[in-house]
């Protein structure tokens, strides 16, 4: 196991942290937006899914290169960049719409421009909690990171709800871009408490990427880590798609919003948990665990038309994310050096979000030929696939247990 800095900067990673809350807020009102504004206007899983898709396969795609760049430069300047830049996009989208309304492609070409800066932002991001914390924070960090991340699901919906049945999309996204300037002003803050981050590396760009492979793949646990979360990935990404137009098939947006936030605040739970407590051993296990409990709320969500049902399951899948999250980051922070986090990160961040893709391509086009050859609506073909989700994630889940090399990670 590597060894990291002995001092800390907490103060410093809760500004930051405060400034990423706030992006995710304004990141879930867009996202629910568009969602609802889609199926409105197609009554399609895969339309849904297609803005799902090209909103994080940019990210995906650049994150390796943002990498290396989180290495040869200032994370926090890249942050800021990412952050600022990605508004553009939302920009886009909202000005087609005052303009007489944005098109399925419109949306897309929208939300592909926004992923694509945004790709600077979560190398750099996870490479700059390395800095400012030392290793015995990190489970408490990353229990506060999953409460920022989890606010899209937990604020946003409910907020995005309440809003749409007073006025329309075109609001949501304007307090999106109002949030962008928030984040990079905290962000620059940071900047200026930590001292600049000198060049670290001479070799070529290419051969920053070969090495930042290079470190993940003789390190056979992480290696098998990694490989083992892209396969996670495609099960929770099939969640992620379809639990909208599920609920939408027999419900309105704004009781979509609340069923969200519901569904949503068992990753509140268990985040104010790990921040506060944070977890001292057993990673593996709890991981295992963790997977195997999302899986089976995956198939009683995917099992039930019960608003009630639905929204219990849900809570119990987004209480169990968050362990899962905290031990994937621990065991693969405590096993790669601090000088080489930023291009390490970037490349599991491709590998272990492959998933997503996979997921956002297909599982929409799933669920609605599901439904045609069962003679049934969308929302039942989106909670056959589900089940099948939930079946095979609890199977990936054993199997990682299982494996040595991972258990070894903890050693």
């Amino acid at each position: 196991m590597e060894t990291n800095k002995s001092t800390s900067n907490f103060s410093g990673f809760l500004l930051l942290w405060m400034g990423q809350l706030i992006s995710a807020i304004g990141g879930g009102l867009t996202s629910f937006g568009l969602g609802v504004y889609v199926f409105e206007k197609t009554e399609s899983a895969a339309g849904m899914a297609l803005v799902t898709l090209l909103g994080f396969l940019p990210t995906l795609v650049l994150s390796v290169p943002a990498g290396v760049l989180a290495d040869r430069f200032d994370r926090r300047v890249l942050m800021m960049l990412g952050d600022g830049l990605s508004g553009l996009g939302i920009l886009y989208i909202l000005v087609c719409m005052i303009l007489g309304g944005a098109s399925l492609i419109q949306i897309c070409i929208g939300v592909c421009i926004s992923s694509v800066f945004s790709s600077l932002l979560e190398p750099a991001y996870k490479s700059t909690v390395t800095d400012l914390l030392t290793e015995e924070e990190y489970s408490k960090a990353s229990g506060l990171v999953s409460l920022a991340g989890s606010a899209r699901y937990l604020v946003s919906p409910l907020i995005a709800g309440v809003l749409l049945s007073v006025s329309n999309i075109k609001l949501l996204l304007v307090i999106d871009i109002c949030t962008f300037i928030l984040t990079v002003i905290s962000t620059f803050a940071v900047k200026k408490g930590i001292k600049e981050q000198k060049e670290i590396m001479q070799e070529s760009f290419m051969n920053s990427m070969k090495e930042g492979w290079t470190t993940i793949r003789n390190r056979r646990g992480v290696f098998l880590l990694v490989l083992s979360s892209s396969v996670l990935t495609l099960f929770v990404g099939v969640f992620q798609v379809l639990a909208e137009p599920m609920v939408l098939s027999f419900a309105d947006a704004k009781t979509l919003g609340i069923v969200e936030t519901i569904c949503a605040s068992g990753m509140l739970v268990s985040s104010l948990y790990l921040g506060v407590r944070g977890l001292k051993k057993g990673y593996v296990r709890v991981l295992s665990l963790a997977l195997a409990f999302a899986g089976v709320f995956i198939i009683g969500f995917g099992s039930f038309r019960s608003l009630l049902l639905i929204t219990v399951s849900g809570f119990g899948f987004f209480l169990a994310l968050p362990f899962a999250n905290n031990c994937l980051d621990y065991l693969v922070r405590t096993n790669i050096p601090a000088e080489l986090q930023g291009r390490v990160w970037g490349i599991v961040g491709f590998l272990s979000q492959i998933g997503y893709v996979i997921a956002y391509g297909f599982s929409g086009i799933l669920a609605d030929n599901m439904a045609k050859i069962g003679g049934m609506g969308v929302g039942r073909g989106a909670g056959m696939v589900m089940v099948c989700s939930g079946t095979a994630l609890i199977l990936v889940s054993i199997s990682i247990a299982m494996i040595k090399e991972i258990r070894a990670l903890e050693e």
